[in-house]
């Protein structure tokens, strides 16, 4: 049994194993990150907490090179664009930049550049330093002099088509005088802080919740379907990189090129300014760190970019950064203020988050009622370790530290001990829950206490079905998060359940008090929203699986169970065999590809549940559920169970995986008797050990070609 992993536990400490098990847990916890920031553009991690992740991610990586695969994040720049618009390639990726955190960081990048030109330690090598704005990043591409496309990173090769809504941007020209045939200029969309104080000033008045921070309210903006939303936002915008031109480049330096932006009639950072020392760059991060409450907009850090573009092109690229630019970010800021009470919130997976309630105190010029407690233990001052990372436990009275790194959630980080009231008493962290009453459960090995209330717990509910309507489930137009309260609540139409949407329509002709007839709705609406309902009612397995809110169950794990049992019947029989004790359907399940102990044991609690099976139950008697992609069974794998191991070269793991299943066969994650054929890659380790062990057929990348050719 493997020890509790946390990132006290050095990377050199890790055996191999460890190291895999916590490499693919911070992965899907990046990957999850990445998709809040840039497809929902509401993130649940502060840039610092992100960083920390990505940071130790990587680390692994560097110790257990194998784990560094053609799919692995640190490939990847942000996520897979959004599905409500048109997707863009980009002619040159938009790549993303390493971060330094330490005046050091950036000593060791100069010293890098210099050693990889082959310069002398103390040879003047010119770099810009430009304030990192915090805001969306985007490419405009111009052809002839016109704004043709406009473009989100994306993933760094694909964005989404966001040009008819970049046209509402007084500040982006529409034409250029003199500018090259081709020419994509790349720069960050923003909102100042007045800007972003009156939008939240006429949500407001208007009923509609406020933005969390400048950066979600520009991102929210610019992704709108309709322009005219995002007309009615004085959205900003900077210049400060490019991606293709032709015929020809008109300057050879970074500096030069962001003055030729200017030329042109973009807004440039008048705060950019060419250094030739790392003492020098980082006076100038310390100047801006000074100015960032007053600059009027939300910076994140400094930029440092070679400016000689002629050595950007030698110093070239690893992984998905330039070698010859970094972002030094800007450390978390803190304040002091009083704890006036704790508050419980509970979430959709029933977890029951504690919150501080503060004293309003400023933290980098943003005011701050709220932080997140994390869980019980973070309030004891004991780590997942379960070790004692601060002196002392949090206390109602107390007077905390509070920290605010970057944008979204503030946490309280430690508390002055010598302010601690002398009525303070210690939190009693409730184990029951807030919202409905139901025992509050901490199952071993977790930080969370959880809810076991499900659907019968109203903060859980709402939660769920917010989740079941959400656009990458059911995706019910009309039906979002602003509306579900208030059919919650209605008296007349409640929907406490995902059933109750199916049958909104039935009950509304029923019903005396009807739809259209409400405050907020019209005959039109009504009707729209029932064509909605109804068109949702024929349903892919996967989202259906995914609907049902099983914990560790979401859209890639629902994926790989509807592709392995093909029917709802079938899904539906395993999960209840598995529930009910039976080895064989664990042992089953266990050798699916993507699927452990964590999702096995969440489907067996959950269909343990009665009320649980009984709601599924009322859904699917209102739903058609589509079958699964039947996968052939006329190849030489069809029937086969295929293990991928190891780095492969032709193909990513994804594709691999892809293929496998369209040519029948199952695709599983661990070597057992019944595998049937190993892939192994370059780096293959444990599982090709295995395979030969077992006699099991191993096969190099070339072979399995030759095999389903």
């Amino acid at each position: 049994m493997s020890r509790s992993l946390s990132p006290a536990v050095p990377v050199e400490s890790l055996s191999a194993e460890e190291a895999r098990a916590e490499h693919e847990r911070l992965g899907e916890a990046l990957a999850e990150a990445d998709r809040q920031y840039y497809q929902d553009d509401a993130p649940t991690l502060t840039d610092a907490e992100y960083d920390a992740l990505r940071r130790r991610y990587e680390e692994i990586e560097a110790a257990h090179p194998a784990l560094r695969t053609p799919e692995s994040l640190s490939e990847r720049v942000g996520a897979a664009p959004s599905g409500k618009f048109g997707k863009v390639a980009h002619a040159v990726p938009m790549l993303s930049l390493g971060n330094a955190f330490a005046d050091e960081e950036v000593t060791d990048f100069v010293g890098r550049v210099r050693r990889f030109l082959g310069l002398e330690a103390e040879a003047p090598v010119a770099m810009t330093a430009e304030p990192k704005i915090d805001g969306l990043s985007c490419s405009l591409r111009y052809l002839g002099g016109r704004l043709a496309v406009a473009a989100t990173r994306g993933d760094g090769a694909v964005g989404e088509d966001v040009t008819a809504n970049i046209r509402t941007i007084h500040e982006i020209p529409q034409v250029l005088q003199g500018a090259p045939e081709v020419l994509e200029v790349r720069g960050e969309v923003y909102l100042s802080h007045e800007d972003f104080r009156r939008i939240n000033a006429r949500q407001e008045e208007r009923g509609l919740p406020p933005f969390a921070n400048p950066r979600n309210a520009a991102a929210g903006s610019l992704r709108q379907l309709d322009p005219r939303i995002t007309a009615e936002r004085p959205l900003r915008f900077f210049a400060y990189a490019w991606g293709e031109i032709a015929p020809a480049r008109p300057r050879d330096t970074q500096s030069g090129m962001v003055k030729w932006f200017g030329e042109l009639g973009f807004p440039t950072n008048s705060l950019t300014v060419v250094c030739e020392s790392a003492e020098e760059l980082l006076a100038h991060y310390r100047r801006i760190g000074a100015m960032r409450a007053t600059l009027g907009y939300d910076i994140d850090g400094v930029v440092y970019k070679v400016d000689d573009l002629a050595l950007q092109a030698r110093l070239g690229f690893v992984s998905r950064s330039p070698r010859w630019a970094i972002a030094h970010k800007f450390a978390a800021e803190k304040a002091t203020t009083i704890l006036d009470a704790i508050d419980i919130q509970v979430g959709r997976t029933g977890a029951l988050t504690p919150v501080a309630k503060l004293r309003p105190v400023t933290v980098g010029g943003v005011v701050v009622s709220n932080a997140t407690l994390h869980n019980e233990d973070y309030i004891k001052g004991i780590g997942t370790d379960g070790e004692r990372f601060r002196e002392q436990d949090i206390r109602v009275g107390d007077t905390v530290i509070v920290q605010r790194a970057g944008d979204v959630i503030p946490q309280v980080l430690d508390v002055v001990a010598e302010k601690r009231p002398a009525d303070a008493r210690p939190y009693a962290f409730p184990s029951t829950c807030p919202a409905c009453g139901s025992p509050a459960i901490r199952e071993e090995g977790e930080a969370v206490r959880r809810c076991t209330g499900g659907f019968a717990c109203s903060a859980q509910a709402l939660e769920r079905l917010r989740h079941v309507v959400s656009r990458r489930v059911l995706d019910i137009e009309g039906l979002g998060a602003e509306r579900l309260p208030f059919f919650y609540d209605d008296p007349d139409l409640p929907i406490r359940e995902p059933a109750d949407i199916f049958t909104l329509a039935q009950r509304d002709g029923a019903n005396l008090k009807k739809l259209k007839d409400k405050e907020g709705f019209g005959a039109l609406s009504a009707k729209n929203l029932f064509d909605a309902i109804e068109a949702s009612r024929t349903v892919p397995l996967d989202r259906l699986i995914a609907a049902l809110g099983i914990r560790h169950v979401g859209e890639t794990t629902a994926r790989v169970l509807a592709r392995a049992y093909g029917t709802w019947q079938s899904f539906h029989d395993a999960a209840v065999r598995v529930a009910d004790g039976d080895a064989d359907t664990r042992h089953e399940l266990d050798s699916l590809d993507q699927i452990g102990d964590a999702v096995i044991d969440a489907l067996a609690a959950y269909f343990a549940e009665p009320r649980n099976r009984a709601m599924v139950e009322r859904l699917v008697a209102e739903l058609t559920v589509q079958e699964a992609e039947k996968p052939k069974s006329d190849t030489p794998v069809a029937g086969k169970t295929v293990v991928f191991t190891g780095s492969l070269e032709k193909m990513t793991r994804d594709e691999a995986k892809a293929m496998a299943e369209r040519l029948g066969a199952k695709v599983a994650g661990s070597v057992s008797k019944k595998t049937d054929y190993v892939v192994a890659g370059p780096g293959a380790g444990s599982k090709l050990d295995k395979a030969r062990d077992l006699g099991v057929i191993v096969m190099t990348e070339d072979e399995w070609f030759e095999l389903v050719k």
